[in-house]
């Protein structure tokens, strides 16, 4: 029986204590040589042998690319939440190259004598399955409620969730007898015995009571990895390929680990025995068709969603579907919760254009185009639909050094920009959070902490790549696709998938970064306040303030946090000095430092996002008397936890109305308000919104149709129309603000 497995090659290395560097240079040796994977016996009763654990982490930090197992792990002397916080950080540590094996337990003696329980035959059994339900439950981050157990053995009363292995580590079980092979068939990812403590058949008959149990419980019996541990080298390398390959072919062995401390055993191992094997293998498999094992597991399969062609995705384009370990890391965004049922991560322009193709093949499915994160807006998820996610195109290049032009895709994170550019003295003003994806912000606009003296992202753009409804994959800039440039710089989700952005930069030096807090008593007298001496102050000066409903029986307290871009402190402080003068200072924090360390805000790792954002945006020209107030009753509403106002004006307005399709270039401010109540926040909206003209789309979670007119005046959304119409005429993209295509007798 030959479960068509891909081949791996191991070691079984002694962990011993006589020699402590042995068993790593060993480790060094069988990587060197080759091989794939690298395991260590775990008997903590014995004084002559390391820890395993340990050893095995100081293997970790000496090799690079082999894989590291314990062979098998000694479960009862080692509490299973204890092991799934161990596995999970040493897969995080060596960047997913750890793979656990695990054991009932014997030498009963010995493990009482090191303070373990004694269990009969029976109960070891029992202690390892619920040992694997522990383990597997804290490996599971996608549940936020703690992890709760009462087995027989072993139990967890909310134990906290995480942290998340780097990859899905697999669970390989050291099982001789008709319970642990039944285990091993339910709950294990592969059966690890040693050929040397097995009888002629033995093989057989355990890879059949596996496969039994595998179907009993509805699994395919060739998700189960069949390894074995094969003992010493012999003597001719050649006729050992011949016996493995043997075991391969007949007995559905598909990873051979060999025993012993001989580095030359090592070397012939993975430098003569492996390849003749794997050519032996590939020779009969073709010659029989042997099926290739699935790639993913019945469970998984089963929660695929219905509509999708998962067969048609094209070869060599990454999918994550809702049953794979990944998944759970890329179906939320930071603020909305997901669900979809594949999401697509291509890596170069070429399959982007194969994702939107495939797209195209849906068109009755949502289709949400995700840069490198974040997204208060929370449109770059859905639910039962397709996300192609583009943070694999994460470059960052600089082009020409005199004009400081630099090339960046859109999965790359601003906080990983402004890194890079920091280090030749430049910046690009990109939001205030270093997690923001450059793709979603470089085609929305752009409001930075530079803002005021430098403008928008987009005013910094001068050319872009990107891939249209057709699939065809164009330049646009001033010159090339002129009407394109003009539409990416403000409504570019609606016109294409950008695959590279070129920008010219500024320079940057060293800047002040302020942080203040504020007690405030007349609100609409500070806000008036802050909006006056934004507007008045030199452009050097870009400041948000932020502020939240406040605390029962607690004052109103207001957050002004900005840039002054100058190395003066005398500079800085008189910038700030109006602000002080609004209310009284409860906190404050005024630093010299450079823009890439202001950005250095951010956690870049997976997003977990739950339910639905609710947040409205807006644009205004000067923060007036009834804008004012009219944001005090929402603030005092409670409707609203997060209230923003944003400094634009400035550089912003040097750029003329209608030379990008983000338009509203007099407003002096960008406006959000963030509830958790859809239907409240929009009551409480509305009498502001009165006071409003525009919209800034990055910011809006809302679906009404009259949004799209509230973003864009009436002669830029006819050309945003027309626009349409020529590259995208079937809506392909829909999924933020969509724009509807013009009529032919509109366009003519």
């Amino acid at each position: 029986m030959d479960y068509g497995h891909q081949l791996a090659f191991g070691a079984f290395i002694t962990p011993t204590s006589a020699n402590p560097q042995n068993p790593v240079l060993l480790s060094q040796v069988a990587e060197a040589s080759g091989l794939d994977l690298v395991t260590f016996q775990d008997h903590p009763y014995q004084p002559a042998f390391l820890d395993t654990w340990t050893l095995m982490t100081f293997v970790a930090a000496r090799t690079d690319r082999i894989r590291i197992a314990p062979n098998v792990l000694n479960v009862p002397l080692r509490p299973p939440a204890v092991i799934a916080r161990s596995a999970a950080s040493l897969d995080l540590l060596s960047g997913g190259r750890f793979d656990l094996g695990l054991g009932a337990g014997g030498f009963w003696d010995a493990i009482e004598a090191m303070g373990g329980r004694r269990l009969t035959p029976g109960q070891a059994v029992t202690a390892l399955e619920e040992a694997i339900d522990v383990i597997r439950m804290l490996w599971d981050t996608s549940q936020k409620r703690g992890a709760f157990t009462d087995g027989g053995i072993h139990r967890v009363h909310g134990a906290k969730r995480g942290p998340r292995p780097a990859h899905d580590i697999p669970l390989w079980i050291g099982a001789y007898k008709p319970r642990m092979l039944s285990l091993t068939g339910r709950k294990g990812d592969g059966w690890l015995p040693s050929l040397g403590y097995m009888k002629p058949g033995d093989l057989s008959r355990g890879n059949a009571a596996i496969d039994e149990a595998a179907g009993s419980v509805g699994r395919d019996p060739r998700e189960i990895r069949r390894l074995l541990n094969v003992g010493a080298l012999a003597a001719d390398p050649a006729e050992f390929a011949e016996r493995i390959a043997t075991l391969a072919l007949e007995d559905g062995i598909s990873t051979f680990i060999l025993a012993g401390d001989d580095p030359n055993g090592l070397r012939s191992f993975g430098a003569e025995v492996a390849p003749a094997v794997r050519e032996i293998i590939a020779r009969e498999r073709a010659e029989r068709g042997t099926a290739v094992a699935p790639l993913r597991s019945a469970a998984s399969l089963a929660a695929r969603r219905g509509g999708i062609d998962y067969a048609g995705v094209p070869d060599g384009l990454r999918a994550i579907e809702p049953g794979d370990f990944e998944y759970a890391d890329v179906r939320a965004t930071y603020m909305r919760g997901g669900a979809p049922g594949i999401v697509l991560q291509p890596d170069s322009p070429a399959q982007v254009a194969e994702a939107v193709a495939y797209a195209r093949r849906h068109p009755q499915l949502p289709l949400a185009v995700r840069s490198g994160g974040h997204g208060i807006s929370g449109r770059s998820t859905n639910d039962g639909g397709i996300v192609i996610d583009l943070r694999l195109l994460n470059e960052i290049e600089v082009l020409d050094e005199d004009r400081r032009l630099v090339r960046i895709g859109p999965g790359a994170r601003w906080m990983e920009v402004a890194q890079v550019l920091g280090e030749r003295g430049w910046a690009l003003s990109s939001g205030d959070y270093g997690g923001v994806g450059v793709g979603g912000l470089a085609t929305a606009g752009g409001i930075g902490f530079l803002a005021r003296e430098h403008g928008l992202t987009i005013d910094h753009l001068r050319a872009v790549e990107i891939v249209l409804a057709n699939g065809s994959i164009v330049r646009a800039d001033s010159s090339a696709r002129p009407d394109l440039f003009w539409a990416v710089r403000g409504a570019g989700a609606n016109v294409g998938i950008v695959t590279a952005f070129e920008f010219e930069v500024d320079e940057v030096g060293e800047i002040g970064w302020a942080q203040l807090a504020f007690q405030v008593d007349d609100v609409p007298g500070f806000l008036e306040g802050y909006g006056r001496v934004m507007e008045s102050a030199p452009r050097d000066l870009t400041a948000f303030l932020l502020m939240g409903a406040a605390r029962p029986g607690e004052p109103q307290i207001a957050q002004l946090y900005g840039v002054v871009d100058s190395a003066d402190p005398d500079t800085i402080i008189a910038r700030l000095q109006p602000f002080a003068e609004l209310a009284p200072i409860v906190q404050q924090s005024v630093q010299l430092t450079t823009y890439a360390r202001v950005m250095a805000n951010a956690d870049l790792g997976p997003q977990h996002g739950a339910g639905e954002p609710h947040s409205r945006s807006a644009l205004v020209a000067h923060v007036t008397p009834a804008f004012a107030r009219a944001a005090e009753r929402m603030l005092a509403s409670g409707a609203s936890s997060f209230f923003q106002l944003r400094a634009v004006g400035g550089a912003v307005a040097d750029v003329a109305e209608d030379a990008t399709a983000y338009a509203h270039r007099t407003a002096n401010f960008s406006v959000v308000a963030i509830g958790a109540d859809a239907a409240r926040l929009d009551a409480a909206w509305r009498s502001l919104a009165a006071h409003t003209a525009g919209m800034y789309l990055s910011f809006d979670s809302s679906l009404r149709p009259e949004r799209i007119a509230e973003a864009f005046p009436p002669a830029t959304l006819a050309r945003l129309r027309a626009i349409k119409a020529a590259v995208d005429p079937t809506g392909v993209f829909t999924d933020n603000f969509a724009v509807e295509p013009a009529a032919e007798t509109e366009v003519a």
